[in-house]
């Protein structure tokens, strides 16, 4: 009678275990990553979380306005106004401006209100696949949804992607949405100042509105629009 094959330790049969999960997860994330660099965006996490909360807190008047439309049907001044309101770095860096995460860090050690250090990058893998609020693992997932779009996606597709699912006040999402909801008209015909306004509100969309702007919103407005100028318009963008 041969031998009996010895049984793995408990601790090795666990490893190996998570370890093929680690690698379906991978994969499985990959390939939904690659699939979203040329398929529309149907959703986001963050839109299903806010129709959630307003079906459980029974918001009859919620309305979530979406609609996707390609970079080339949305004016040329949205694009460069939020890139100079919320991510200059945006045409160099691997998706993490590690010059702003220190200064956020020194500005916290200092006792100072934490700021954010976001980029567009990372705050268009937060809004696709994630949920809310500050957490160790939500920041982990979405430094991870981060790189695999830099990798995966051009920097023209991730811009494209933000301009179509950033959230510009409560339940409305993407220039279409905004620029119809505030200024009545198609994103592709918006200025650079209605531009600038929409990059403005960005910070807190839901307390700020373009088309009736609070002096902050106003004095934003002007700081970005000087910032464009500096940065050389829109040929400052990837192309």
């Amino acid at each position: 009678m041969p031998p009996a094959v010895p049984r793995r330790p408990l601790w090795r049969r666990l490893l190996r275990a998570v370890a093929l999960a680690g690698l379906i997860w991978i994969v499985l994330t990959a390939l939904l990553v690659l699939v979203f660099r040329w398929v529309p965006l149907p959703t986001t996490a963050f839109m299903l979380e806010r129709k959630f909360a307003a079906w459980r807190t029974h918001e009859p008047n919620f309305a979530l306005r979406y609609r996707w439309v390609p970079a080339s049907e949305v004016s040329r001044d949205l694009p460069i106004a939020l890139v100079a309101g919320e991510d200059q770095k945006f045409p160099t860096h691997f998706g993490f401006d590690v010059q702003a995460i220190q200064d956020a860090m020194e500005d916290a050690d200092e006792g100072q209100r934490l700021r954010g250090a976001s980029t567009i990058t990372q705050q268009t893998a937060k809004n696709l696949f994630l949920w809310g609020g500050r957490s160790f693992v939500r920041k982990g997932l979405e430094a991870y949804f981060t790189v695999l779009l830099e990798l995966e996606w051009p920097k023209r597709r991730i811009l494209e992607v933000y301009l179509n699912v950033a959230e510009f006040g409560d339940g409305i999402y993407g220039a279409d949405a905004a620029a119809r909801a505030y200024f009545g008209k198609a994103p592709s015909q918006l200025d650079a100042r209605e531009s600038a306004l929409l990059a403005a509100v960005l910070p807190n969309p839901k307390k700020r509105r373009p088309d009736r702007p609070s002096g902050a919103v106003e004095r934003r407005a002007e700081w970005i629009e000087r910032q464009v100028r500096q940065l050389g318009g829109p040929r400052y963008l990837p192309n």
